[in-house]
């Protein structure tokens, strides 16, 4: 039996822009994404003689069976490399918020992947898993790289950015889903009044402008999902008011980031809102989505 394990952050948007609908049903955007430090531990073993795939995580609420991404993308790869089965065990320490919009079902089963390609010595390049892992979602290619990365067509064409400044980040997740379809199929019939200045992000980054870069966070779904979950907005001020210089929406929500250079006004803020919200952090960026441990 083998072993191997992984550190799987999750993402935010700086930037989130629809640009149009495709004929096979899914959007364009662009976007800015960053990772994050709070993550998953994810642990593959191989070799159980069990002659399946079995997941098991510590939050309870996550299906795992092959409703669960990571599942999907240890049968995938099997399929993709045309191994047999000797038994695979996938373990989930789950401390990123679930069905949040940051990427989490995602960071894991992209987690997986790698791996699974160090484990079995497959030894798959970036391009031919990032093709693999689009094949399970979207934002699974950006997982398997990580750090400040444009992504354009259905988030799959990434390009690797200048790395982002540091900032303390307070991370609040309401306790509420919000339907990632449903909101896209309301972006659909929406008057979008206000875009996210993507070349604007792009020229601060290079200049490594954090305060011009927090200025400029947006994502075009906020105002789809904040008209359903006013909260989403009032957490968003909330963190402007004690001193973040940006603050916006991760993904179709309902997770809002504040980007903080006070430290202690990034604490102070943290304590405050989770004295309402639970599943409220303090964390940073990182410079990769997977960490080999």
């Amino acid at each position: 039996m083998k072993q191997a394990a992984a550190e799987a952050h999750a993402k935010i948007n700086l930037t989130l822009d629809v640009t149009g609908k495709r004929s096979d049903g899914y959007h364009d955007v662009c976007m800015v994404m960053q990772s994050i430090g709070i993550h998953d531990i994810v642990t593959v073993c191989t070799g159980t003689g069990t002659g399946i795939i079995e997941l098991k995580t510590t939050n309870s609420a996550i299906p795992t069976d092959c409703h669960n991404l990571a599942y999907r993308a240890a049968a995938l790869f099997l399929e993709k490399t045309q191994m047999s089965c000797d038994g695979i065990r996938i373990e989930i320490e789950k401390n990123n918020p679930i069905a949040a919009g940051l990427a989490g079902g995602s960071t894991d089963a992209a987690a997986v992947l790698m791996l699974l390609n160090h484990l079995y010595e497959t030894q798959m390049n970036e391009k031919e898993c990032m093709e693999l892992g689009l094949q399970i979602g979207a934002d699974v290619p950006f997982c398997l790289t990580g750090g400040t990365m444009l992504a354009e067509g259905i988030g799959e064409k990434l390009t690797k950015l200048e790395q982002a400044p540091q900032y303390a980040v307070v991370l609040c997740k309401p306790p509420f889903a919000v339907s990632t379809p449903a909101i896209y199929k309301a972006i659909d019939s929406a008057d979008i009044m206000q875009r996210p200045d993507t070349s604007a992000v792009l020229r601060a980054l290079k200049a490594s402008d954090a305060k011009a870069i927090a200025g400029l966070v947006y994502n075009v779904m906020q105002p789809i999902t904040a008209d359903i979950h006013p909260e989403v907005n009032e957490i968003c001020a909330f963190m402007k008011e004690n001193g973040a210089l940006g603050a916006s929406m991760s993904g179709s929500g309902p997770s809002v980031f504040g980007l903080f250079t006070d430290n202690e006004a990034a604490q102070h803020t943290k304590d405050l809102l989770a004295q309402q919200y639970e599943e409220t952090f303090l964390t940073d960026f990182c410079h990769a989505s997977l960490v080999k441990l």
